[in-house]
């Protein structure tokens, strides 16, 4: 068997230290070519000793040399860097499939190279749907390339949609844990700290992801996401918490079927089948015991406790610019709660004034959307800063 060759955005975060597990597990199945990180060089060197990627790539330029150092008769290519740097390596020619997963808007300009260079795509960015979703489909359709989901979410909604055919599909049911503040009661979200919002229940995922989830913007991204992945309308998109995380999303058909796919809550599951796809990978994991799960609970989100989720909608059915400026803002927001610089409520309440702004633009058009990236990004700064605790 022929090795799929792969390249790797993102290789040491958390989706893609998952992915080389797989990538290990499988040694004849996959080959992994090209790898790009952000600043965590120790790991990336040692995955570079591991796996002899043709190319590798860091987010700044000031680490090429020490990533270097740490290289001595190991890889004697050149190190690239930043976005050019990413794009080299979503364009290797060896590879046959890219897996962006990398955190945020900077996945956007890599995975467009990819899908133009007739690369099929592992999606786990959900920032490129989110910010430019129409572009990015028009593109894969032109270039005719495979883009998969490994959000665990999207995932089994396409593994659910192979149950029936598109045009019977009614709804796609997005399901979310509900976070860490499922519980808490609204006045005492003013006080929730950094290490509070990322003490995420049941899944180990980076620290924007965390926080994403801790606000339920997160749900709101993969909303946004799956209106381009499945072409559905946002009235038939719906979310429901589902505390256990066992069941990751549903499909509902047009005759009242609804087909569900369950599962542990480990991403080299939905990992493996975009790797493998159509295949399935045997994997050494857990199994699931519906009877340890005992009872499988739901409830309706609480769009008051939890304005982002509502925002993430609103921003979807006004389209244009909405869905890249709601992006930018929140990344803008999410930084600075982390840094300390702001309080957990003013994430929602920054982007909220950041959308109110006028940004137009073709949301067909790179660089206008690149455009209205910067610009929300500079007004959530503003904000950030008049609100500096």
């Amino acid at each position: 068997m022929t090795p799929k060759n792969i390249s790797l955005l993102g290789s040491t975060g958390s989706i893609g230290t998952n992915v080389l597990e797989v990538v290990r597990a499988y040694p004849e199945r996959f080959r992994v070519v090209g790898l790009s990180a952000g600043k965590n060089i120790r790991l990336l060197a040692a995955q570079v000793r591991e796996f002899s990627p043709l190319c590798v790539s860091v987010a700044d330029e000031k680490l090429v040399a020490p990533l270097e150092d740490m290289l001595p008769d190991v890889y004697d290519g050149k190190i690239f860097h930043g976005s050019p740097g990413n794009c080299r390596v979503a364009t290797l020619t060896d590879a046959d499939m890219v897996i962006t997963a990398v955190v945020g808007a900077v996945g956007l300009l890599p995975t467009m190279e990819a899908i133009k260079a007739g690369k099929d795509i592992g999606l786990a960015n959900k920032e490129t749907l989110v910010m430019a979703g129409r572009l990015v489909m028009r593109t894969v359709q032109e270039n005719n390339v495979q883009l998969l989901p490994i959000d665990s979410e999207h995932s089994a909604v396409f593994q659910a949609l192979e149950a029936g055919r598109r045009q019977d599909v009614d709804r796609i049911i997005l399901t979310a844990s509900g976070g860490p503040f499922r519980r808490l009661a609204a006045e005492e979200f003013s006080g929730i700290t950094p290490d509070q919002a990322l003490a995420h229940p049941n899944w180990e995922m980076g620290r924007k992801i965390s926080i994403d989830s801790a606000t339920l913007m997160n749900k709101g991204l993969e909303v946004i996401e799956a209106r381009w992945l499945f072409d559905v309308s946002p009235d038939h998109i719906g979310v429901v918490v589902h505390a256990q995380s066992i069941v990751h999303s549903l499909v509902e058909f047009i005759d009242g079927s609804v087909v569900a796919q369950l599962g542990i809550p480990d991403m080299r599951i939905p990992i493996a089948y975009v790797l493998s796809y159509p295949e399935r990978l045997h994997l050494e994991l857990p199994r699931l015991s519906l009877a340890e799960c005992g009872n499988l609970s739901f409830e309706q989100p609480d769009y008051t406790r939890f304005p982002a989720l509502k925002m993430a909608f609103n921003a979807l059915e006004q389209g244009g610019m909405q869905p890249a400026v709601l992006n930018a803002a929140n990344e803008i927001a999410v930084e600075a709660f982390l840094d300390g610089r702001i309080g957990f409520c003013d994430i929602s309440s920054i982007v909220a004034e950041v959308l109110a702004a006028s940004i137009d633009g073709d949301d067909l058009e790179l660089d206008q959307i690149l455009a209205a990236d910067s610009r929300a990004r500079k007004l959530a700064e503003q904000e950030v800063a008049g609100r500096r605790r």
